[in-house]
């Protein structure tokens, strides 16, 4: 049986309530902004009124209509602000690199995957297999970077709170050429409570958001970076777990081994922890068994597998099954609050209304899943960055315009 805590963990967080509203919330931003950029913020009403705008803000808001209308390729119109490591026009050329947040002191690092192969499921002699693990398919994957550990709060809080502008507005810096790219992405509205649910904040994955926003926190660093940044396909996530392996983990098939590379169930005192404390998969990706589940882009669909079983030449975006409806869409790796066996490499997990239950909202908010304290996600950077046709046509990035929960 799996995910038996959170729910308790929910009703019972010591920060619940209309947090949004409140003088903690207020609190709990400026502690996050003073570690961002060491100055004091101080705190001020939340509600004022609001004059009638100036002329100077209507060209504004004007301004930013129409860069939010351009096309994804429109925020790679300044150059990339990276480390040299993070440069490569061919596969051989790709490097480990530490990209920093511009603007910031938040950092995070990103490993070269060659282009290879995986067999995307599960044999039906694997112990615990599940039927929508096959039957097997084979997909060519190719050469990506992916993220070396899952994404923290401190690099997600930089877009949800937008303590990058906040910084620049305090420090009185100046904005970067890509800076009026990332400023106008959409950014979410405050959540209902403290997020974190007491588990810890600073190393820690982020959890809880949206698909929605995780692809969206992707489309903001993309333009923060001029890199393109995006969630992996889950044939992409089972090729980066799998490290070239064909066991049911990456270390072998014996669960007894779980313990030294992942947190779950047994081993987790029911909550996640910072990210890189066991040891990484041969390719030196970090959790990647346990931990937090993490957001893929494929909608999910039980018998997926078999209409790809015996073609030749699959890829990654072709076996990637665009979502067409909120839920199900699918979460992959297992968590910490997850049985052993749900930790496979082939496992699959998927999202369900229930994972809104606590969520005081009306609507419901399209930025949180309130009940999936499990649920967090990683980057991947492509090669070759797709073209804007692709890119539209499998979903790769979030909508510049947000028309529906289903984006």
């Amino acid at each position: 049986m799996a995910r038996r805590s959170y729910r308790y963990r929910v009703s019972s967080a010591p920060r619940a309530g209309v947090a949004g509203t409140t003088r903690e919330a207020i609190s709990n931003t400026s502690h996050r902004l003073d570690n961002l950029i060491k100055i004091p913020l101080t705190a001020k009403p939340m509600f004022r009124l609001i004059p009638r705008p100036t002329r100077r803000q209507v060209v504004l808001a004007l301004s930013t209509f129409l860069v939010l209308s351009l096309p994804s390729a429109a925020v790679f119109a300044a150059p990339p602000i990276t480390p040299k490591e993070a440069e490569a026009k061919t596969a051989a050329e790709m490097n480990a690199y530490k990209q920093r947040i511009p603007g910031t002191r938040t950092s995070f690092e990103m490993l070269p995957l060659k282009r290879g192969t995986v067999r995307l499921g599960s044999p039906a002699s694997e112990a615990k297999r599940k039927k929508d693990e096959g039957p097997q398919a084979t997909v060519t994957v190719e050469p990506f970077w992916m993220g070396k550990y899952e994404v923290t709060w401190n690099e997600y809080d930089i877009w949800s709170y937008s303590l990058d502008i906040q910084r620049r507005k305090l420090a009185k810096l100046k904005s970067t050429p890509l800076d009026k790219f990332a400023d106008v992405v959409t950014r979410p509205t405050k959540p209902y409570t403290d997020m974190t649910f007491g588990m810890g904040h600073d190393g820690y994955p982020a959890i809880c958001m949206t698909q929605l926003g995780a692809k969206m926190y992707c489309r903001w660093l993309s333009a923060k970076t001029g890199h393109y940044y995006r969630l992996p396909t889950e044939a992409e996530w089972e090729y980066a777990c799998r490290a070239g392996t064909t066991t049911a983990y990456h270390f072998g098939n014996d669960p007894k081994g779980l313990t030294a590379y992942g947190w779950f169930f047994d081993n987790s005192d029911e909550a996640y922890h910072k990210v890189g404390q066991k040891k990484p998969n041969p390719w030196g990706l970090y959790d990647m068994h346990g931990n937090v589940s993490e957001w893929v882009l494929d909608q999910y669909e039980a018998g997926r597998y078999a209409k790809f079983t015996g073609k030749q030449n699959v890829t990654a975006l072709e076996m990637l099954l665009v979502p067409r409806k909120l839920y199900p869409r699918i979460v992959r790796g297992g968590s910490w609050d997850d049985d052993p066996e749900d930790l496979r490499s082939s496992r699959r997990f998927f999202s369900e209304e229930d994972w809104k239950v606590q969520d005081p909202q009306l609507p419901q908010s399209i930025w949180y899943h309130t009940d999936a304290l499990h649920v967090g996600f990683r980057l991947v950077r492509p090669l070759k960055i797709p073209a804007p046709a692709i890119r539209k046509k499998y979903k790769l990035d979030a909508p510049a315009t947000i028309k529906s929960d289903d984006d």
